[in-house]
């Protein structure tokens, strides 16, 4: 009974406190015994909280961590709206990169069928001004996207990579040499007539160029070409397939010194031995090599100039009918001497191909067991996509500073061009050939890095049994040989899907060659840090 009028008093209590706000004074007795009541309702409610709360706080202490309780309903909820925020804002910036790339590439291929109007280095800027523009833009959002989902793809499946979005764009294009429109001359010997070479000046190189003006010279006089002798010239059977010259001929044009020695009993005259400059040194025969080839069972008359003042350092252009007017004769044999630095048809003689007619790609190939030591080489180092580097170092400083600019980059720089060409060709990896020092190419390495990843760049290692790829050259004793190594060094830079050469080095001009002859020559090749694509310079494009 208590109980329920201490509830009513409570009841009417509250409603005393919400309505009875107009009341002018107190009233003493009525206060009194309300006063009695409300202390001993406060004395048992207060002695159950006192039990209850101990009880309450344990457990509440092993069954839940406070101090999320407090702050990770909040703090969650001030991160998951930041984080909304930056998603949506990503995800619309993805959206309008998406839409500026189709429109560039829309640019791209529009500007590519219909680029008769214009010139081609106005064309050539426009795609480079596009391919950067592109680049970026993959770049960028790749960057947004990297929060949410590693690859290339955005979410919504829209692909990044050009390549395989419809578009036909391809970075590093083959160029087309357009072999059907080549001019040639016919190459048909008369019956024992011979054209003897004589390559003396440079390294190698030189050597294989000056042996090509020689086959066109031979073609000219319609004269088979005589191959010197390997204690007069380098081995030329070592490092080039002798043969495959007659087989794409369809007849005997060449002739190994040793088969022009049985056919003349290994006694032959020179009847006529013309040198092609006559400054600063005529043919660059010296004593030396004029004992060499007497030596040989070669007799010659004295030697004379085809031009009195023709200089190596400032030839001058010549043509067929100079040529044939200078050294054109009815002589069983005659030699010419030096012709690496001359010009004559430049622009026929540097067409993919060369300027004589034959069934083949390439007169002048690697010997067979190069060309299979090469594609074992890059089966198992490179694969089919890959960056060659020709890295000329060593002797090239005072070459390079004498031009202006010099062609001599340091390192860093070096690296910067490198790493901006394997971004351009989408390539994992380059093959180093060089005369550089380990210092060098050890800086080299270090600094060419894209997206954080280095780009490793791989040299021939030295002989191991218990690889395979070089098994060939090892059986055949040719594992070890100056000449042979470089051979195949360039052989592997001509089968690249991208070159990148020394200017000014006759090691480039050879791999260019084989890479145009060949069809692998790419819109990308470039001399390294000057953004001159060869394969334009010298008019194939």
């Amino acid at each position: 009974m208590d109980r329920d009028s201490s509830d009513e008093d409570d009841d009417r209590r509250n409603l005393t406190y919400r309505n009875d706000t107009t009341r002018s004074s107190f009233n003493v007795e009525e206060l009194e015994p309300q006063m009695r009541r409300r202390s001993k309702l406060t004395f048992h409610k207060g002695y159950l909280f006192a039990l209850v709360l101990p009880l309450l706080i344990v457990f509440i202490y092993f069954s839940t961590d406070i101090r999320s309780l407090f702050t990770s309903d909040i703090s969650s909820f001030k991160f998951n709206t930041v984080s909304d925020q930056i998603r949506e804002s990503q995800l619309q910036a993805l959206h309008l990169l998406n839409r500026q790339q189709s429109s560039l590439l829309s640019i791209w291929n529009h500007t590519f069928i219909n680029s008769n109007n214009i010139t081609t280095v106005q064309f050539g800027d426009i795609k480079a001004t596009l391919l950067t523009q592109i680049t970026l833009n993959k770049h960028m959002q790749q960057i947004l996207l990297s929060p949410y989902k590693a690859g290339d793809t955005l979410q919504n499946g829209t692909a990044l990579d050009p390549s395989s979005a419809g578009y036909g764009f391809h970075r590093c294009r083959k160029v087309d040499q357009k072999f059907s429109e080549r001019r040639t001359i016919e190459w048909k010997p008369r019956r024992n007539k011979f054209l003897f070479a004589i390559c003396l000046s440079g390294q190698m190189s030189n050597h294989l160029i000056c042996l090509e003006k020689h086959m066109f010279f031979a073609a000219i006089l319609n004269r088979a070409l005589v191959i010197p002798s390997s204690r007069f010239d380098y081995q030329y059977n070592r490092v080039l397939d002798i043969e495959h010259i007659n087989d794409c001929i369809g007849k005997k044009v060449v002739v190994p010194f040793e088969d022009f020695m049985k056919l003349k009993k290994n006694h032959a005259h020179i009847d006529k031995f013309i040198c092609y400059f006559s400054t600063p040194q005529p043919c660059y025969m010296d004593e030396e090599h004029l004992k060499k080839l007497k030596s040989l069972g070669i007799s010659m008359g004295k030697l004379e100039a085809a031009w009195k003042n023709e200089d190596v350092k400032n030839p001058s252009r010549k043509t067929v009918k100079d040529v044939v007017e200078k050294f054109g004769s009815d002589d069983d044999v005659i030699a010419i001497g030096d012709v690496y630095f001359a010009d004559v048809e430049r622009d026929w003689v540097l067409q993919p191909g060369g300027p004589i007619a034959h069934k083949c790609k390439t007169l002048i190939e690697p010997s067979k067991l190069i060309l299979l030591t090469a594609e074992r080489f890059i089966q198992t180092f490179l694969g089919s996509n890959f960056i060659a580097l020709h890295f000329r170092r060593h002797g090239f400083l005072k070459f390079c500073n004498a031009k202006k600019p010099s062609c001599f980059y340091p390192i860093p720089q070096a690296a910067d061009c490198i790493t901006r060409m394997v971004e351009r060709a989408n390539s994992p990896v380059i093959y180093l050939s060089t005369d550089a020092a380990g210092s060098e190419t050890g800086l080299l390495q270090s600094m060419i890095m894209l997206n954080g990843k280095t780009i490793p760049l791989v040299k021939r290692p030295p002989r191991n049994s218990a690889e395979k790829w070089d098994a060939l050259l090892y059986r055949h004793g040719l594992e070890g040989d100056s000449q042979v190594e470089a051979m195949l060094d360039k052989t592997i830079c001509a089968m690249a899907s991208v070159f990148i050469g020394a200017s000014g080095s006759t090691f480039t001009e050879d791999i260019l060659r084989l890479r145009k002859d060949w069809g692998t020559a790419s819109i990308c090749d470039e001399y390294l840090c000057q953004g001159e694509n060869p394969n334009f310079i010298s008019g194939e494009e």
